[in-house]
């Protein structure tokens, strides 16, 4: 769906305020019960993720050189508010690190959600760039593992199936419960319901501390 850059600011600001959970229900309620990535996927650097997918894929592969002119190009093409979504099989290897983050800010980019490594870890906190990773590792890729396209459909581990597909422009979310995709298809109407289900639990809290009991709030509220 082609979205103008107004409408997808204001898109990605309201996903800030509403948690994974809420939206991970509201997918489960569109039938989209496949969405969350593995629990292996956690905050490295930053605390949230919220943007639209932009898509590098990669593999493992020896070759000679100092540097990896595909990861450069992809990495260029990045906009404002995207978290870059790698996926690769470089077991143990370091994706990127500061200063292609660095590069990726400078363009617009949000974050980085990387199915994979990363390495540099007290230099992306000091610079607040928000990472959720698989795994830390000081092993660059130069080398060992290479990028070979960006802005296609790319599968990442899943949390209740084995994959989740991530397309670009598809929306990005990760907090302290994890991370999860939610289809571009789905954005308008999974937020709509992630925010009815977020104002549902503040009166919920309010009710709890007025006194009221926990059943005595499902009664009234229902079960969120």
């Amino acid at each position: 769906m082609t979205r103008a850059a107004a409408e997808r600011d204001d898109i990605r600001t309201r996903f800030q305020a509403v948690d994974t959970s809420n939206v991970a229900d509201a997918l489960d309620e569109l039938g989209l019960t496949d969405q969350g990535l593995h629990p292996e996927l956690t905050a490295l650097s930053g605390e949230r993720l919220a943007g639209w997918a932009y898509t590098i894929a990669g593999e493992t592969a020896s070759y000679e050189g100092t540097g990896d002119p595909a990861k450069m190009a992809a990495c260029a093409g990045v906009g404002p508010g995207e978290v870059t979504v790698w996926a690769g099989d470089g077991a143990g290897i370091c994706y990127f690190g500061e200063l292609i983050a660095l590069g990726m800010a400078e363009r617009g980019a949000v974050g980085a959600l990387v199915d994979g490594g990363v390495r540099d870890l007290k230099w992306l906190r000091r610079h607040g760039f928000s990472v959720f990773a698989r795994y830390r590792t000081p092993i660059q890729s130069i080398g060992r593992w290479r990028v070979t396209g960006a802005q296609g459909a790319v599968t990442l581990r899943g949390a209740t199936a084995p994959t989740v597909t991530v397309h670009p422009g598809d929306f990005v979310l990760a907090d302290e419960d994890g991370a999860i995709v939610i289809p571009d298809r789905a954005v308008d109407a999974a937020l709509r319901r992630a925010e009815e289900l977020t104002r549902t639990e503040v009166r919920i809290r309010e009710a709890l501390a007025d006194g009221s009991s926990l059943q005595e709030c499902l009664d009234r509220f229902g079960h969120v």
